[in-house]
């Protein structure tokens, strides 16, 4: 059986990842490399679904 985990990400959190992930695929842009890797990271996290849950 295999373990899932599951992360949860506050909006400033989330906002943070992806000004990170930009700044690192405009560097991988500018020196002529792939950012396929950066690319499907970006997209997961767009679709990734907001949840509430109260915390007891």
């Amino acid at each position: 059986m295999k373990n899932k985990y599951h992360l949860v990400f506050t909006d400033t959190d989330k906002r943070s990842i992806v000004a990170c992930l930009m700044d690192k695929r405009n560097e991988l842009i500018s020196k002529g490399k792939y950012t396929d890797g950066i690319d499907e990271l970006l997209i997961k996290f767009g679709k990734c679904k907001k949840k509430k849950f109260d915390i007891v």
